[in-house]
């Protein structure tokens, strides 16, 4: 397989992945690497004749900060073209000679960018177009040997360059889509000025991990808990590819899955994937913990504690496990906490709390896709040869339908949703909707509204449709299919589900809104 690559070097950008995103799009090998570790760099000869190219990420330090992340200023000495992005830019300019001034004001959105210097960074690229801002700090001197290549209304210094060397900096993010032109700032930089072949695929990426994950774990046990999801079967199918039956698998059923969900689960697994599954039924004990809470970030607790219970007792009934496997994506992470640089945390996430990391005693923990979103994902395991059906499954809480039902959770309420849930699916795989959204589900309203069915008046629950489309979960628009579609499915809830007399349609997008409602 061919070495040569790309660094990102991160420095907390809550876009930092969407850099090695744009990249592996256009087939370019990247590699995300906390900034602490450029200093190894200086000192691997052989490691430097494979890094064609260095992106330094933006970050929500400023330069100025005591302690503010920063790399050795020798590696801007490599023969390496290296560029900048928003903190990235402002750290080369601090650590070549350049000023950097704190502002007040922070400039975040839309800009207008005008090319100022012919550079092979901006080859083919209109005059002007838009670009998105996102920074506090300011680019008030270049460095000495550096030209201004471009400018906004409020950043002299938008696009900087060095006159002899290949050193570039951009004060906005190429990497986000509403910079107009910034995958083919990003192309020009891989293509032309690293001199990078396009030749990465996912077979490649999935060869890459197999080997990473046989020399991480040597022979070693590899302990994984699966839901059923996309997410944690492509994680298995990845590790039992490397490591085979030294991989234990621990499904927890909690009782809020869907409709048939753990048989469906258990017999893809064994039947399927040839992976053995060890199932934990506990839907009693996590039933009796929520009985009586209604606040959402409760549930999650208590859903977390209790699943961290019940797989520590599997894990020791199992005997001892060296590594501990996730299957965390991109999204999971930073909207909880940054694995590789200083990034600002979002929220928290019941899977990444401290106490997974005490299950192994070794303290081992092993994230294949953290780098990834879903639908990369998917490709992954189209590369592992994992059926469609299981590759296609819409993404499904860590805490199932308790987030799912508003209000306090019941034995009673589940099986509400359980049966408007399975029929909500099964009308969208009927007419062909599946496939072609991202994520639809029931949401159990805590509410009463009069109905009448057939002669009689009825006062009974509210039942909420949630469709969404979506490329990578980050933001989502509610789908707009057809109202004869949606009456259908109301109408089979109302007839068929007892207890509901009344569904209605979520079409509210993210941002504002998320996708799940609690």
């Amino acid at each position: 397989m061919n070495r040569d690559k790309i660094i990102i070097y991160d420095f907390g950008s809550q876009y930092t992945q969407l850099i090695g995103r744009r990249l592996r799009e256009m087939r370019f090998y990247s590699e995300i690497l906390p900034f602490r570790e450029a200093k190894k760099l200086l000192s691997q000869a052989k490691e430097q004749a494979f890094v064609r190219g260095i992106i330094l990420s933006g970050g929500p330090a400023s330069v100025h900060d005591v302690g503010a992340p920063a790399i050795p200023h020798e590696i801007f000495q490599l023969d390496i073209p290296i560029l900048g992005i928003c903190y990235g830019l402002q750290l080369m300019v601090h650590l070549l000679g350049g000023k950097v001034e704190t502002s007040d004001n922070r400039e975040y959105g839309p800009s207008e960018f005008h090319i100022k210097k012919n550079s092979p960074l901006f080859q083919d690229i209109p005059q002007t177009s838009t670009v998105w801002m996102s920074h506090a700090d300011k680019v008030i001197r270049i460095p000495p040997e550096f030209v201004t290549l471009g400018t906004t209304p409020s950043s002299p210094y938008a696009a900087i360059g060095h006159t002899r060397k290949p050193l570039f900096g951009l004060q906005f993010h190429p990497e986000v889509n509403h910079t107009q032109y910034g995958k083919d700032i990003l192309r020009q930089f891989a293509r032309d000025i690293c001199q990078m072949k396009p030749n990465w695929t996912m077979k490649n990426f999935a060869k890459q991990k197999i080997e990473e994950i046989r020399q991480i774990t040597g022979n070693e046990k590899v302990l994984l808990g699966v839901s059923g999801g996309v997410d944690s079967t492509v994680t298995a199918k990845l590790l039992h590819e490397a490591i085979g039956n030294r991989l234990s698998c621990v499904y927890i059923d909690t009782g809020l899955m869907r409709h048939n969900e753990t048989q469906v689960i258990h017999e893809r697994f064994r039947k399927i994937l040839k992976i053995p599954l060890h199932v934990v039924h506990a839907g009693h004990v996590f039933l009796a913990a929520l009985q009586g809470v209604v606040d959402p970030e409760q549930k999650r607790k208590i859903i977390g504690r209790l699943f961290l219970e019940e797989f520590r007792k599997k894990s020791l009934e199992l005997g001892h496990h060296e590594f501990l496997a996730q299957g965390t994506l991109y999204p999971d992470v930073i909207e909880s906490v940054s694995v590789r640089g200083p990034s600002d945390t979002i929220k928290s996430h019941h899977n990444r709390v401290r106490e997974v990391m005490e299950l192994v005693e070794a303290g081992k923990v092993i994230e294949p896709l953290k780098e990834l979103f879903k639908d990369e994902v998917r490709r992954l395991g189209f590369a592992l040869k994992i059926p469609r059906e299981a590759l296609m499954r819409h993404p499904f809480p860590g805490p199932g339908l308790a987030i799912r039902i508003i209000g306090e959770v019941t034995r009673e309420r589940v099986l509400l949703l359980q049966k408007a849930d399975a029929i909500l699916l099964e009308e969208l795989k009927r007419a062909k909707y599946y496939d072609r959204v991202w994520q639809a589900f029931a949401v159990f309203l805590p509410i009463h509204s009069v109905g009448v069915m057939g002669d009689r008046r009825t006062y009974d629950n509210v039942v909420a449709l949630r469709i969404v489309k979506s490329k990578d979960g980050m933001t989502a628009n509610f789908a707009q299919l057809p109202f004869s579609f949606l009456g259908k499915v109301a109408n089979r809830i109302v007839n068929e589900v007892k207890g509901v007399n009344r569904v209605v349609y979520d079409i509210t997008s993210k941002p504002p809104a998320t996708i799940e409602w609690e």
